[in-house]
């Protein structure tokens, strides 16, 4: 009887510290939107690896999140809806771009402020983007295109005395 009593609380201390985990985890991923937020919307021609909770950032610090995204049934772009925090104010000429957290991190939204003395209203759009780049497609030029690199002496063209000649072939 006294050893099911020691495990049953055990087995409770485990769900008790696993719950503290799984609050810690959803507490600090930053999917949640503050009050104290306004929505700026931009088009992007791809969003791979986008996700909705994604950081917009300014200069590396965070300074937003990505709400929603969704595709313009017109000119088929994606368009995101991020929620900037009220503290930044974004000039109206400033730039997005979607880029990588390292090598196999996840995608960020990138915000270079621009010059402009005007200030980017809640529900505006950033007109200026800049898409994610495919990596997978990257690797593919640089691995295809490294074999059709040759010496620029190798590039010239062949004498006509050193072109091999292909017989026609013979039909019966």
């Amino acid at each position: 009887m006294k050893r099911n009593i020691i495990e049953t609380l055990i087995g409770a201390l485990v769900l008790i510290i696993a719950g503290g985990f799984i609050f810690f985890a959803y507490s600090s991923v930053g999917t949640h939107v503050s009050s104290d937020s306004y929505p700026v919307s931009a088009q992007f021609e791809r969003i791979d690896g986008l996700n909705n909770g994604s950081d917009v950032r300014v200069g590396g610090v965070k300074v937003g999140v990505v709400t929603q995204e969704t595709l313009d049934p017109k000119t088929y772009l994606a368009h995101v809806q991020m929620n900037i925090n009220d503290s930044v104010k974004l000039p109206k000429d400033s730039s997005a771009q979607i880029v990588s957290d390292g090598l196999l991190g996840g995608k960020y939204i990138a915000i270079i402020p621009g010059g402009d003395e005007q200030m980017l209203m809640a529900g505006g759009e950033i007109t200026y983007t800049q898409s994610s780049v495919n990596l997978e497609t990257l690797i593919g030029k640089m691995v295809f295109n490294g074999a059709d690199s040759k010496k620029p002496q190798d590039k010239a063209p062949a004498s006509p005395a050193t072109v091999p000649t292909i017989a026609p072939a013979v039909t019966h």
